[in-house]
């Protein structure tokens, strides 16, 4: 998305390339052109993105039949009435002026970088956006869930199966996870910590100076806490109940979430997203917690491997990953290749019905615990099979079935919107 979304200012920026180029009308389609200028650009972005020369063979047609086919879906979302509020549209360009801010360092070096300002590229932005979601929005409407048949996968198989090739080694893992606990007066020091923070800045203290000097919220504080636009839904239950209860330029008192004591400040509010900075006083694990939580992993290892009980039932019983502990602790089937290197090295070493012995689990900027793994079953590498690998095979067939019926779906529109390609 991150690539995609750069391509696509690129393409919005190339105006200025355009005084270079001959812009003269190269295609047609409904109430929108391709200019020479916009087919050279989009050639260039494409033979970059592969490390192909822009005077491939061929590759200038390829590109204006992509410019083409994107401009009749356009068309099509016009004449079905598909819209786009004002809020998605500047949701998704929030989002985008986020990642050019990730990507130079600042919203300063945005501006540098393209010459001008972060309003005036939000409005060079606005068209194009409004136009992409648009498309997308039909294509989600007409191809958003299609569903190959039995049969129909059966038929991709016996069709494909010469090259779909060896499938790869692939295991079916469970864990059971643990956070080390911190002790009551960890907790009490890091909340006072918090209090004092913020009783600092209801007697006047500048709030993005203190997130710089106090936050442990590293992907903000060096921001002054600034957390941009985001959705609801994205962070944790207690933060976003306390920041959408605030008005704008309001603060918070001190709020509790699973990584810790935050002090919110809403800066603007647009429907379901808000604009919030905060600071972040995390609780400091005691020494010995670490040491207790493996212990009591080790404990739970031991028992279930003395028959006490088994590991699903110990897992919705104890494990503390509440996306996995009512499946039993199953994380699902996943190829070799697939997995991190630390959840690797753990199942490269065990065999099938075994369990590791607990081990550390990363999971963000000083977020951490510990699990242990059971490999409930490990597929060797092999030919397709379409009984042993049915869901993968299905996956292909339900993407194959896709792609036929969008490119049906194109010729129909073809046929009944105009378009003229004058190259």
């Amino acid at each position: 998305m991150k690539t995609k979304m750069i391509f696509l200012f690129l393409m919005i920026m190339c105006t200025a390339y355009s005084q270079e180029v001959l812009d003269k009308i190269v295609a047609v389609v409904g109430n929108e052109y391709i200019t020479q200028s916009e087919l050279e650009f989009q050639t260039n972005l494409y033979a970059a993105q592969r490390k192909i020369s822009p005077n491939t063979p061929g590759l200038k047609k390829l590109v204006l039949n992509n410019l083409v086919n994107e401009k009749l879906i356009y068309a099509q979302a016009n004449l079905d009435s598909i819209t786009v509020t004002d809020d998605e549209v500047n949701q998704r360009i929030d989002y985008q002026i986020q990642l050019f801010e990730q990507q130079f360092g600042s919203k300063e070096n945005v501006e540098k970088a393209y010459g001008m300002s972060i309003e005036k590229i939000k409005r060079e932005l606005l068209d194009n956006i409004r136009k992409q979601l648009m498309i997308q929005k039909l294509q989600q409407k007409n191809f958003g869930v299609i569903d190959a048949s039995r049969r129909e996968v059966e038929e991709f198989f016996n069709k494909f199966k010469d090259s779909l090739g060896v499938i790869p080694e692939k295991v079916e893992i469970a864990h059971i996870f643990r956070n080390p606990k911190t002790s009551s007066a960890a907790k009490a020091k890091a909340k006072a910590f918090a209090e004092a923070i913020l009783d600092s800045l209801k007697h006047g203290a500048d709030f993005a100076e203190m997130a710089k000097k106090y936050s442990e919220d590293p992907g903000s504080a060096a921001h002054g806490g600034d957390l941009g636009f985001v959705k609801k839904g994205v962070f944790y239950p207690q933060f976003e109940s306390a920041a959408f209860a605030l008005q704008p330029g309001q603060i918070s008192d001190v709020v509790e979430s699973p990584v810790g004591f935050h002090i919110i400040q809403l800066i603007e509010k647009r429907g379901e997203s808000i604009h919030t900075r905060h600071i972040l006083i995390k609780i400091k694990n005691d020494e010995d917690a670490d040491l207790k939580t493996i212990e009591f992993l080790t404990n739970l290892r031991d028992s279930i491997i003395k028959g006490y009980g088994t590991f699903s039932e110990y897992a919705k019983k104890y494990s503390e990953d509440e996306s996995s502990k009512n499946f039993g602790g199953d994380l699902g089937t996943f190829y070799l290749n697939q997995l991190d290197k630390n959840l690797l090295d753990v199942v490269s070493k065990l065999k099938e019905g075994e369990i590791s012995f607990p081990k550390r689990m990363d999971y963000g900027q000083d977020n951490y615990g510990y699990h242990i793994v059971y490999l409930k079953k490990r597929t060797p590498q092999h030919l397709a099979d379409l009984k042993q690998d049915y869901p993968e095979i299905k996956k292909l067939a339900d993407e194959y079935k896709k792609q036929q019926k969008y490119e049906e779906w194109l010729s129909e529109l073809k046929k009944k919107i105009y378009y003229d390609i004058r190259m």
